[in-house]
């Protein structure tokens, strides 16, 4: 008999286990996540009934895996642009949902004398609610499309990333042990500097290594490309200090932005639902039924924490957001719950060994309490908010009602803060990479270029290298946004503004100087009078160099395409409206996209002959076919059925619009389809008849008739043959028709008629 590998055979053990377990909880309609942790549980030692595995830590290094997965897909459903687009209201609700959280579940773990990492990570644990079990419960209730379901999707976005940044930083303070200020500060400043250079670069360089090797990108090679990449992120985001689950993030949500997103996260789901399922079970396999009953009380007094917590919190989150308090309410009683996050935050602490064992069984056993309880709350937020409208004294409800009137998103910026924040980011951002181009230099360029030309030769060369490579980056922080339209009106609007705006721009080049004089520094003594002056030498020629005005143009102008090129093809495909299309708005009009129904009476006619705009005031703006786009179609573009057209109009123009592309053709609305059926018939050509001696075409049999010639037999030949339409039928041929009853009728007749007069 063969030897079989213990980890084959574990493997075998736990893929049977769940697959048995998500056919039991699908029929049962549960989530299942949750079958995924019994499945765990019954092949673990903890149920001796069944057998169970024998290489646990194989297990582990596999469910390791599966979060790697699991953050990897989660970061291609994410989009920074999409985070931008949340609003005002997601964002105050789960800042304050997640901090107040944290302090919830601290309190509890101090309640019961565990010790501070314990209360910290199940702070973490009980601030993130699950996005899975959410998403199922809203759908199994029908609640996707009301408007509370939206806004707490925002929320649970928010969630997504600030509990990747809590993870990065509860790792932190799990290696260090340290929580002072600064520490906290450093570690922060870490993460922003990794995250804007992982992000700059990977949007600057992925999109357009997809976009060389597309031709060459079958399924399978865009696959282990996509996997490659999460990978090697992973592995330089643990060199550096962060997790490896948010290194799968950060890739996941770099290619969240190329045009290749949907196609990759098509291709990765099979493989995270597979490693995604054994780091469920693995998780099942941690609970112990002995370790659950002794902290029997714990588990009740957290379940208890969440359910109040998230209903009294997420409602006051969400009510200081300036909502109603009806939507606050659903909002907040649809919160309480924790899932995929906790798990992953309690493997986290498990891992860096610095949560105590009893936790993890505990938390999986909270979430299992409190998923099941999920519907119920959502479905008890209706009569909760009755009985507290009933109860609220006026003064109370009045105070609501004009704080949530009052409280609305603020459009309007004014130049000072539009200016402001544009050079802050931008300053932010070429600050990053000119330190990683001279740490790259410094690190890779310097060390050959010393051993090729010696010491000072070396250093000279090296110093030339590093100042090409960053002057690109300082050029553009010293120059964008100096010819602005906000800078322009800022210094017309008042000579007091003239100062502050000539501040800015020497400050920015006070930067740049002192990137200089620290390349000087490092590589050569020299008197500080001396840097400063070769500093302020080679700025000046980076300011006034028009290489470099191109380079830096040319670097952001391809970034932007970049980071856009998704947004332009769903536009183009009609997936998406264009940008233009919010810019109606002030104008009362609107652009709004109607698809051609199959039988309109307006298929197959030119725009012209349909004159829409004198009709109905309306205008077509583009015309989209599958993968084909008509931007601005003149007169003579005819629209097909299940074309989509992209009209601008005013309300009612487009209802008129609208009612009228519906309508069908006229003839068809009432008919007997009965009548329509299609036969196969045959005549013989008469000597008299109207047919002989001319050909298919000029017989009429098509044009005039209605009716197909599929075949004829010759006089001479008894065989079918398919003619040409330029056959001439001649007397005693037999032709093969086809059409439909009326038509061939009518075709019969006239061959009759001919024959009985002769």
């Amino acid at each position: 008999m063969s030897h079989l590998a213990p980890l084959i055979s574990d493997l075998a053990l736990i893929l049977i286990s769940a697959g048995i377990m998500t056919l039991l909880f699908k029929k049962l309609k549960q989530p299942l996540v949750l079958g995924y942790i019994v499945a765990g549980f019954v092949c673990s030692p903890h149920f001796t009934f069944t057998p169970s595995v024998v290489d646990a830590d194989n297990i582990q290094t596999w469910s390791e895996i599966g979060v790697i997965f699991l953050l990897f897909a989660l970061g291609l459903e994410f989009s920074f642009k999409k985070l931008m687009k949340v609003g005002g209201s997601a964002v105050i609700s789960a800042c304050t949902i997640i901090f107040c959280m944290i302090l919830v579940g601290v309190f509890v773990g101090w309640m019961f004398g565990w010790k501070q990492m314990d209360c910290i990570y199940l702070g973490g644990m009980l601030a993130m609610s699950s996005t899975t079990i959410i998403y199922k419960a809203f759908d199994d209730l029908g609640l996707r499309q009301q408007r509370f379901a939206g806004l707490v999707l925002s929320i649970l976005i928010l969630e997504d990333i600030l509990a990747i940044v809590l993870m990065v930083m509860l790792s932190t303070m799990a290696v260090s042990k340290n929580f002072e200020g600064s520490e906290m500060i450093y570690s922060i400043g870490k993460l922003v500097f990794f995250l804007i250079l992982w992000f700059v670069v990977g949007i600057y360089l992925i999109p357009l290594f997809l976009k060389r090797a597309r031709k060459l990108m079958s399924d399978e090679t865009l696959l282990i490309v996509s996997l490659a990449l999460c990978f090697g992120m992973v592995v330089l985001a643990a060199r550096v200090g962060f997790s490896p689950a948010f290194g799968a993030f950060i890739m996941g949500s770099i290619l969240a932005e190329t045009v290749e997103s949907e196609h990759i996260d098509k291709l990765v789901a099979p493989v995270k639902d597979l490693f995604g399922a054994i780091f469920f079970v693995s998780v099942g396999m941690m609970v112990d039924p002995n370790m659950i009953v002794e902290y029997i009380w714990p588990i009740l007094a957290i379940v208890v924490a969440i359910l109040l917590g998230q209903t009294i919190f997420g409602t006051g989150g969400v009510l200081l957001s300036g909502q109603s308090l009806k939507i606050a309410m659903q909002c907040g009683f649809s919160l309480t719950q924790i899932g995929e996050f906790a798990f992953i935050i309690a493997a986290l602490g498990v891992s860096l060994n610095v949560t105590s064992s009893f936790l993890y069984p505990i938390v999986v056993a909270v979430s299992v309490i409190t998923t099941f309880l999920t519907p119920y709350m959502i479905r008890l937020s209706g009569p909760a908010y009755g009985w507290v409208d009933r109860h609220l004294p006026v003064f109370w409800k009045h105070l609501l009602e004009r704080y949530s009137v009052g409280v609305q998103p603020v459009n309007h910026q004014n130049n000072w803060k539009k200016l402001l924040g544009a050079i802050v980011r931008i300053t932010l951002i070429y600050l990053v990479l000119s330190i990683a181009m001279v740490v790259l230099s410094f690190n890779l360029f310097l060390p050959l270029l010393i051993s090729a030309l010696g010491g000072f030769w070396g250093k000279v060369l090296g110093a030339v290298v590093t100042i090409l490579l960053i002057s690109p980056f300082l050029r553009a922080m010293i120059m964008k946004k100096n010819h602005s339209i906000e800078f322009k009106a800022l210094w017309a609007d008042s000579r007091f503004n003239h100062a502050p705006l000539i501040s800015i721009v020497l400050l920015r080049i006070v930067l740049a100087v002192l990137f200089v004089v620290y390349i000087i520094k490092y590589l050569f003594q020299a008197s500080a009078a001396l840097m400063v002056g070769i500093a302020i030498l080679v700025v000046l020629l980076m300011i006034f160099s028009r290489f470099l005005k191109k380079q830096s143009i040319g670097m952001e102008r391809v970034f932007v395409q970049n980071l856009r090129s998704k947004e332009i093809k769903k536009a183009y495909l009609g997936e998406s409206q264009p940008e233009y299309a919010g810019r109606l708005l002030d104008r009362d009009l609107h652009l709004s996209d109607f698809v051609v129904p199959a039988d309109s009476l307006w298929g197959g006619k030119t725009l012209m002959e349909l004159d829409f705009g004198k009709k109905y005031g309306v205008h077509v703006a583009s015309i989209i076919r599958g993968a084909h786009r008509i931007n601005i179609p003149g007169g003579g573009n005819r629209i097909f059925p299940n074309d989509k057209l992209q009209v601008i109009g005013t309300d009612e123009q487009l209802s008129v619009f609208s009612g009228q592309l519906e309508k069908v053709a006229e003839g068809y609305k009432d008919e007997d389809f009965e009548n329509r059926e299609m036969y196969l018939k045959q005549f013989v050509i008469a000597r008299n008849s109207p047919f002989c001696g001319r050909t298919i075409r000029e017989s009429g049999i098509r044009n005039k008739y209605h009716c197909l010639v599929v075949g004829i037999e010759s006089a001479d030949d008894s065989n079918l043959r398919q003619p040409e339409v330029s056959f001439e039928l001649q007397k005693g041929d037999v032709v093969w028709v086809v059409g439909e009853e009326k038509n061939l009728n009518a075709l019969f007749e006239a061959s009759e008629v001919t024959a009985k007069a002769e």
